[in-house]
C-alpha cells in the first residue's frame, strides 16, 4: 500500500507541481458553504461516478488543474506512518493528560518520532499551554500561524488555522486530528489506521465518551447528544449510499491523499463547524468515510465549567441541527407533557368528590397513562446517547436549558450572525 501511495504521490506531483500551499479543488465542486443540515443531494456530482477510493492510489495518475497539494515541502523519500496534531488555546487545565495518553503509545515497533509524530499547535494562548507541551519529549510545539482576515483573503476560525499550520508540514501516511480535552486509550492509534484500513476509508471519526460532571453539564449533555445520534446516525453517515455525512472533530482520522484531495482544511478556513463540512466533501468525493461512537478508543470533557458548555454549544447548535427554532418548540412541548400532565391528572383526582366523580377519575387516569407512555418514549431517545443511565435520569431536568441554549444559538447565527468562542469572534 505505502509502496502504491507513493508512486500515486510522484505521479501527482508531476501534474501540479511540488511544494503548492494552497490547495486546487474541482471546478465543478459544489460549495462546502452550504449548511450541512441541507442534506445536499450527491446526485449529478462529477466526482460521485466510480468507486470509492482510498487517497488517490487508485485514481487517474494526473488530472492536471483538479488536484492540488496541501503541503509546503517536497514528498519526503519515506513516510511516518501517522502524524497526530493537537490544537490548543488555554488547555493548560487538560493538555497533559491528553498528551500522557498520545506519548504513553509510543513503543519499540511504533516509535514517536521514528515511525509516528506528535505536533501541539499553540494557538496564541495566554496560559501555560506551550509550556506543558514543550515539557514532553518528542513533541513538536509549533506556534500557529497568523489569523489571515480582510476582503481579499479568506477568513480563519482560530482552530483551522492551528491545524493548517501543522498540516502544511506533516510526514505522516495518515494524519489525526485531535483536541487537547481529549484521551486516548492506549493503542488506539494502531487500531485506528487498521481500521480505517480494514473498511477501505480515507476519513475516521470517532464520537469519543463523554466525560461530565457538575449537575448542569450532567441534565444537557445527554440531551444534546441523544439529538444528534438521532440526526446523524453513524450507520447512514457510514454508508456511501446515504447523503448524510458527520465527523467529529474530536479525533478525525485521515489518510494522506485523502486529505491532499479535500483541500485540507483550507477548503473550510472559515467553517466554525469544520469537521462536518469536511465529511460532506469526503462523501461527495468518494474518498470514503466512516463514524462511530468510540468508548473503546477515546474519551473527553468537552467542557471545564457551565460557562463555556453554553458558550460552545451556543455556537454549535444551529449549526447542528436543521432548524433549532422548530427544535426548541418540540422540546417546549416535552417540558408541557412531563410536567404539565401529572399535574392535571392529579386536579383531575381531586374532584373526584364532586358530580360526575367517576368521569373524573377516568378522565386523571388517562391522563396519567398519556404521561407515563411519553415518560418511556424520552427516556428512550435519551438512551442513545451513551450516557450512564443516572445522567439520563436527570435529563429532564436539562430540557429548560437545551430550550434556551437552542433559541440562543438560533439568535446568534440567524439574526445576529456573530458567534465567540475563546475570546474570538466569528461571522456565523
Amino acid at each position: 500500500m505505502k509502496g502504491r501511495g507513493q508512486m500515486s504521490r510522484k505521479r501527482e506531483s508531476a501534474a501540479v507541481g511540488q511544494g503548492g500551499f494552497e490547495p486546487v479543488l474541482h471546478p465543478t465542486d459544489k460549495d462546502p458553504s452550504l449548511h450541512p443540515s441541507e442534506q445536499r443531494s450527491l446526485a449529478g456530482d462529477p466526482e460521485s461516478a466510480g468507486t470509492p477510493v482510498l487517497g488517490l492510489s487508485e485514481a487517474p495518475a494526473a488530472l492536471p488543474g483538479q488536484w492540488g497539494t496541501v503541503f509546503d515541502q517536497p514528498e519526503p523519500d519515506k513516510l511516518l506512518e501517522l502524524t497526530v496534531i493537537v490544537p490548543a488555546r488555554n488547555e493548560e487545565d487538560c493538555l497533559a493528560a491528553c498528551l500522557e495518553s498520545l506519548v504513553s503509545q509510543s513503543e519499540e515497533l511504533f516509535k514517536l518520532g521514528r515511525e509516528w509524530e506528535l505536533i501541539v499547535v499553540d494557538d496564541h494562548s495566554n496560559d501555560r499551554t506551550a509550556a506543558i507541551a514543550r515539557g514532553f519529549a518528542g513533541v513538536t510545539v509549533l506556534e500557529a500561524g497568523k489569523l489571515e482576515e480582510g476582503q481579499s483573503k479568506p477568513v480563519w476560525t482560530g482552530k483551522n488555522n492551528a491545524i493548517w499550520t501543522a498540516a502544511k508540514r506533516a510526514r505522516g501516511q495518515w494524519l489525526l486530528f485531535t483536541d487537547a480535552d481529549t484521551v486516548h486509550e492506549p493503542g488506539n492509534l494502531h487500531r485506528a489506521m487498521h481500521e480505517a484500513e480494514r473498511h477501505k476509508v480515507g476519513m475516521l471519526s470517532y464520537s469519543p465518551r463523554q466525560v461530565v460532571s457538575g449537575f448542569w453539564q450532567r441534565s444537557l449533555m445527554p440531551l444534546i447528544f441523544s439529538e444528534l445520534a438521532l440526526a446523524y446516525p453513524p450507520a447512514k453517515v457510514s454508508n456511501p449510499a446515504e447523503r448524510i455525512a458527520a465527523a467529529n472533530g474530536q479525533f478525525l482520522l485521515v489518510e494522506r491523499e485523502a486529505y491532499r484531495r479535500l483541500g485540507g482544511h483550507a477548503a473550510v478556513s472559515e467553517k466554525v463547524l469544520e469537521d462536518v463540512e469536511l465529511a460532506f466533501m469526503a462523501k461527495r468525493r468518494k474518498v470514503g468515510l466512516c463514524f462511530r461512537y468510540a468508548e473503546d478508543a477515546v474519551s473527553t470533557r468537552m467542557y471545564c465549567s457551565t460557562a463555556s458548555m453554553i458558550e460552545g454549544w451556543t455556537k454549535n447548535l444551529a449549526l447542528l441541527f436543521d432548524n433549532s427554532f422548530a427544535l426548541a418548540v418540540w422540546r417546549v412541548i416535552d417540558i408541557l407533557l412531563l410536567a404539565a400532565v401529572p399535574l392535571l391528572a392529579v386536579e383531575f383526582w381531586n374532584a373526584r368528590l364532586f358530580a360526575h366523580s367517576a368521569q373524573w377519575l377516568i378522565a386523571g387516569w388517562v391522563l396519567a397513562l398519556v404521561w407515563v407512555r411519553n415518560l418511556f418514549r424520552f427516556y428512550g431517545r435519551v438512551a442513545k446517547s451513551n450516557f450512564s443511565f443516572v445522567n439520563c435520569a436527570l435529563s429532564p431536568l436539562g430540557l429548560p436549558l437545551f430550550v434556551a441554549l437552542l433559541y440562543l444559538s438560533w439568535i446568534q447565527h440567524r439574526i445576529l450572525k456573530r458567534v465567540s468562542w475563546k475570546g474570538r469572534e466569528y461571522a456565523a
